[in-house]
């Protein structure tokens, strides 16, 4: 979806760097990125790095960096196009008969077509930004930045060391002593969805319930609000 976006804005001077976040690496996310088949850069933060350093908690989200080496927007929720699933009927027939051995599997798909999801907004105010720069009313000002990102309180940067550590006891093999340290993670910054989805997938590709952790993404979901899963725009 951002391939189609870069084509149209890069003759502009708008260069679009997409990040991974996957600690299985380039097996994990190689896929994706074939498929896309991108023209710019597209990366793979294997240790979640744009977690600690940038406050992302959940994805896709975008940042805005302008020509100087300036975050001109925090992250935010970035859609570059509506996605097809959000044009399905939750009730159709076809998609219930499809889901008709896997009846949670047809509750996560309702629950996603609850999410917010603004692109149409988010767009417009990318293409502002290329065509005015600095003069947009979308480029924030140094302290309005610093207004909108997210705290590093201690527990914050504590879970960052507890997920990182985890990471590394799963990439050396150890599974089971991983577990820990995700949930430890996932208790001092509940609300990373990064954290939770990334520990989620490796004991379940599907995200669904297990014994190794409290959540599940569907039940997460449920108990905070589809609505409250991506924050407004602040536009």
């Amino acid at each position: 979806m951002w391939q189609t976006l870069r084509a149209e804005l890069h003759p502009h001077g708008l260069e679009v760097v997409t990040v991974a976040l996957d600690t299985g690496g380039a097996e994990a996310a190689r896929r994706w990125i074939d498929a896309a088949h991108p023209e710019h850069p597209a990366l793979i933060d294997q240790a979640h790095q744009l977690d600690a350093l940038l406050g992302i908690v959940n994805v896709p989200s975008g940042v805005w960096i302008d020509e100087r080496g300036m975050i001109v927007r925090p992250p935010e929720p970035a859609f570059p196009q509506r996605p097809a699933f959000q044009n399905v009927d939750p009730d159709n027939p076809a998609l219930i008969e499809r889901y008709r051995d896997n009846p949670r599997g047809l509750e996560v798909v309702r629950e996603v077509l609850k999410l917010r999801i603004e692109p149409e907004a988010y767009v417009a105010a990318l293409r502002d930004w290329v065509a005015n720069g600095a003069a947009s009313r979308y480029a924030l000002a140094p302290d309005e930045v610093v207004r909108r990102s997210r705290p590093r309180p201690p527990e914050v940067a504590e879970a960052a060391a507890s997920f990182e550590l985890g990471q590394h006891v799963y990439r050396l093999g150890d599974q089971a002593g991983a577990v820990g340290w995700f949930r430890r993670a996932h208790r001092l910054q509940p609300d990373n969805w990064t954290y939770k989805r990334q520990a989620w997938s490796f004991a379940d590709p599907r995200q669904g319930p297990t014994e190794l952790y409290e959540g599940d993404w569907l039940s997460d979901v449920r108990a905070s609000g589809a609505e409250n899963y991506y924050p407004p725009l602040d536009l």
